[in-house]
Parts: C-alpha cells; sequence; structure tokens
C-alpha cells in the first residue's frame, strides 16, 4: 500500500466521522495518526463536546471490535482486564476476558478510576496482553486505547501518572465548534442523530495494511537529528522540571511518519515534525512549580522551542543523502 492509498483510507474515514463531529478535521486526523502507529489517545475536555462520540464514530468507521469502561472509583482492575471463573463442568478455571480484550476500547473518564486500577492499563497499552493470575493473554490486533478525561472537574478524582501519559501516543483536545458548526449539530440532530445510521467505510485490514505502509515512509537523517534535538531541549528548559522521555522520540518519529503519508508523501518535512510536536510531546513534559506560577504550561514550553530550536535547511534532491525525499544506502 502506497501513501496515496493511505491517504484515501484516512480520506474516507475522516469524511466519514465528520457526518457526526463538526468542524474538527484536525482531530479527526489526529486521531487517525495515532491509529496508523498503533498508539493510543488522550482526548482532554470539558464535558459535551463530543470525546465520546469521536471514539465511537471512529470504531463504526472502520468496522472494529469496541468496548467501553465507564472508569468510577469503584472500579476493580479485575473488571478491567479480566478475570479466571471456575468452570464446574471441566473443574478447571476458564479466562472470562473484561472489556479491554477489543481492538478499540474506550476508556472513559479514566482520571476518576483509583491510581491501582488505571495500571491495569499500563501492560495493554504498552505490550498489547494482559496477564491474569500469572497468564498472558495477547490483545486483538490492531489495539487502540481512546481515553477522555475533563480537565477542569477534581474533586473524585485520580491524576493520571507520568507512566500512563508517556504511554499515550497523542493528547488532544476538541474544544467548542463554533457558531455555525452548533448551528449545523442542530440540523443534523433534528429527527436522529447520525451516530445511529454511520456506515463502516474501511475495513480492518486496510488500517493494519496501512499500518504496515507507515513503517515504509522515509525519514532524512537531517530531519531525524530535528526530532531529536527538540525532544533533548524539552530537557534543558528552563521552566521544566521534568523533559520528554525518549519514547517521546519515537512517537513523534512515527507519528511524523503517519502525517507525512496522510498527506501523500512518502517522505517526512520539518513541517510534519513541527505540526505533530505539541500533541506527541506537551503531556510529556512537567513543568516546574516556579514556572507554574507564572502561569506557563507544557503546551507553552513546545511552542517556545520550536521557535528556538533551529529547523534543518532543505537541500537539493539528488545529491546523497539530500532533500527531505532523498534516500541514502545507509539509511
Amino acid at each position: 500500500m502506497d501513501p496515496s492509498t493511505v491517504q484515501a483510507v484516512a480520506r474516507m474515514t475522516s469524511d466519514n466521522v465528520e457526518r457526526v463531529i463538526v468542524g474538527k478535521r484536525r482531530e479527526v486526523q489526529l486521531v487517525l495518526v495515532a491509529l496508523l502507529c498503533r498508539g493510543h489517545v488522550l482526548i482532554e475536555d470539558v464535558p459535551g463536546v463530543g470525546k465520546t462520540v469521536l471514539a465511537k464514530a471512529i470504531a463504526r468507521s472502520i468496522g472494529s471490535t469496541f468496548k467501553r469502561i465507564q472508569f468510577t472509583p469503584d472500579l476493580l482492575p479485575s473488571d478491567v482486564t479480566g478475570v479466571n471463573v471456575f468452570d464446574q463442568r471441566s473443574g478447571t478455571f476458564v479466562f472470562r476476558p473484561g472489556p479491554v480484550v477489543a481492538q478499540m476500547v474506550l476508556a472513559d473518564e479514566i482520571n476518576r478510576a483509583t491510581p491501582k486500577t488505571q495500571a491495569a492499563l499500563l501492560e495493554a497499552m504498552e505490550e498489547a496482553q494482559v496477564t491474569v493470575d500469572g497468564v498472558t493473554h495477547p490483545l486483538p490486533s490492531p489495539f487502540v486505547v481512546l481515553a477522555t478525561e475533563n480537565p477542569i472537574e477534581y474533586e473524585g478524582t485520580f491524576p493520571l501518572p507520568e507512566a500512563q501519559l508517556d504511554r499515550f501516543l497523542i493528547r488532544l483536545s476538541l474544544g467548542y465548534p463554533g457558531r455555525a458548526g452548533e448551528l449545523e449539530m442542530l440540523d443534523r440532530q433534528h429527527r436522529a442523530h447520525p451516530l445511529e445510521s454511520l456506515a463502516q467505510v474501511v475495513r480492518v485490514e486496510d488500517l493494519v495494511a496501512a499500518q504496515a505502509a507507515i513503517r515504509e515512509v522515509h525519514v532524512a537523517q537531517p530531519v531525524k537529528e530535528y526530532i531529536v534535538a527538540l525532544v533533548e531541549a524539552t530537557r534543558h528548559h528552563g521552566d521544566v522540571y521534568l523533559g520528554a522521555s525518549p519514547r517521546g522520540s519515537v512517537a513523534l518519529y512515527n507519528a511524523s511518519r503517519a502525517w507525512a503519508a496522510l498527506s501523500g508523501r512518502d517522505y517526512v518535512i520539518p513541517d510534519d515534525v513541527k505540526g505533530l510536536a505539541e500533541p506527541t510531546l506537551a503531556h510529556r513534559v512537567i513543568v516546574s512549580p516556579a514556572a507554574r506560577m507564572k502561569n506557563s504550561d507544557s503546551r507553552g514550553v513546545v511552542e517556545d522551542l520550536l521557535r528556538q530550536v533551529p529547523v534543518p535547511g532543505a537541500q537539493p534532491v539528488g545529491r546523497a543523502g539530500s532533500g527531505w525525499g532523498g534516500r541514502r544506502a545507509a539509511d
């Protein structure tokens, strides 16, 4: 599958989802970037802007198996991963899978569960498997977690630890739709919610093939160095207590390749990196308490670094290792 085919798959999915989610093309494409990279998404926004609807629309569009977990303070880890149940007929314990055993899992209001229950997702998100009573059970492929949380309400919530935040490829916010978009929503929902009639437009096999195609997108050495320079700069910024980990470099690298494919290219340019830096790095950066008192946040830090870190200049295509589309045998 070439990048143009990946672009077609993404376009069909985006167009279908936008029948439900109005005026949020970039946000929908960011979720598709995570799907193409086999990554997970944290949707952080106020109630009522369509976080849950977005997850359902994506799942219906690609025809994947879908499970929803409503996180609450009394949710147990076994409620997420599953439990072994004794079968009287066979005289053995049988694994009864939990809702995490699905191709697409919606972790709704993930920060309302206790840290112990949140930790039940760590193995699943990183290794696509769950271990129950010492036995490891693989999860279906593709496996993607779409988590939501309300950043405004703190009562009765448990902030996600850094180890869990680091496992999300992308963090995004939907925001309000705008006056014209909100009026269009009212028209669309005049008789029924458009999600009820949303049809599948892409097969799961097409998504898996697109995921494999992303690995063939070329990244020139100067662009790789730019990615590492950006991530390394987060560790030395004056407002930062803890910078992005090497997992952040990998996330930005893979997300940039997916964004290039969505643009119909088989190579990454610096603009791809710049466009994906904030959604892939900001949630991995911890701002110092002194900086927070000055109203500095991680998104502002990443924007500041994008202005400071030099962008590699393009060279004529054809020279050894030159141009963003130029390939070298060493790469």
